[in-house]
């Protein structure tokens, strides 16, 4: 891997450092003059633990459940878990309707406390204009780290993003919605398969979304070792550039600075697992975080997510090419690389540097 890796620069750091320096604050300047910061204090307390805990701490309920199930319950109890578990699954995910949108939207509204949730949207009038012509906007989230849990940030009831954009769902891994309870949760808060499926029909009507291209593969590139190195994987990630080429859909590149730290973790690194959780969407590992409880919630790091402005994709229907993809996949990493460069310094990030392999 570190052959193949090489530290990012912004476009316009190609020269010394005093050079790299100098441009980059004056940039920084100009582009700040459009920006849209919204800020909340940071608060631990009770509330925000409990809603984060009903959001994120479900992996630990239900390990907590399936271990009681197999190991302490009676034949009685454990018939009636199982019923009840399977019931779930047959459920829609979005059950009981309004009333648990109304639990998803409260559980959002101190999870924005518990992590102090600062947001940047670079040209908001950018963002209007793109939605106003009936494209979906693909928002490019990044990192995934352990937990892409800051995608977060765009759950419509923060109204982080303007209310023209319409409703902006984020799309994660499907194997969360074939587990009992953990469907609904993630449901509620504006949740959805991220299956080719689900893609295109957004695509197709309009209606925007965010996602993390990089996946879990990148959970097997955390290197604790390296703690300077922000590394994605997005190379090879070229996909979703071709589904936006055959829609005209517009590219906004993402980036959440601290979720490193959010968790401690072990997982096995050799290649079978690593072939597993490709195909299954999941890494199988142990991760801890406050209080060091396993598999429970994250310890409450101060989220700062930054969204640039969209990249214009032409429309290019079934006739893509592999240049076009070539094209707006390198345009899209450019500028994900600057949105980096041009925040990093804010985010407390001024010793670290992207690496995309």
């Amino acid at each position: 891997m570190t052959d193949n890796t090489k530290p990012i620069l912004p476009k316009s750091s190609y020269s010394t450092t005093a050079t790299t320096t100098t441009t980059t604050n004056t940039t920084t300047r100009e582009f700040s003059k459009k920006w849209k910061i919204h800020d909340v204090a940071q608060d631990t307390g009770l509330l925000p633990t409990i809603a984060v805990s009903l959001w994120l701490g479900w992996n630990g309920i239900l390990l907590c459940i399936i271990n009681y199930t197999l190991f302490f319950a009676t034949n009685y109890q454990r018939m009636v878990i199982i019923g009840i578990a399977s019931f779930s699954l047959l459920l829609p995910a979005k059950f009981p309707g309004r009333l648990g949108l109304t639990m998803g939207n409260w559980m959002m509204k101190y999870a924005e406390r518990y992590f102090g949730l600062r947001t940047v949207v670079e040209d908001e009038d950018d963002l209007i204009r793109h939605s106003e012509q009936n494209k979906a906007l693909i928002f490019a989230f990044n990192p995934h780290d352990m937990l892409p849990y800051a995608v977060f940030a765009f759950n419509p009831s923060l109204r982080r993003l303007p209310h023209k954009i319409g409703e902006v769902r984020g799309l994660m891994t499907s194997a969360i919605f074939n587990i009992p309870f953990l469907k609904h949760v993630y449901s509620w808060v504006g949740g959805s398969p991220v299956d080719k499926r689900t893609f295109l029909a957004r695509l197709h009507s309009g209606d925007s979304f965010a996602f993390t291209p990089g996946g879990v593969q990148e959970v097997f590139n955390l290197n604790p070792e390296k703690p300077r190195d922000v590394i994605l994987y997005l190379q090879k990630r070229k996909g979703f550039i071709k589904l936006a080429l055959t829609t005209g859909s517009p590219v906004v590149p993402v980036f959440a600075f601290n979720l490193d730290g959010s968790y401690k973790y072990w997982f096995p690194r050799d290649k079978i697992t690593k072939k597993l959780s490709r195909f299954v969407g999941i890494v199988p590992l142990v991760f801890w975080g406050r209080w060091c409880i396993p598999f429970g919630i994250p310890n409450p790091r101060k989220i700062h997510v930054v969204i640039g402005s969209a990249i214009d994709v032409p429309k290019e229907g079934a006739d893509v090419t592999q240049e076009s993809i070539d094209k707006y996949h390198g345009i899209f990493l450019e500028e994900l690389e600057a949105l980096f460069e041009r925040h990093k310094h804010d985010a407390g990030y001024a010793d670290r540097q992207l690496k995309i392999i």
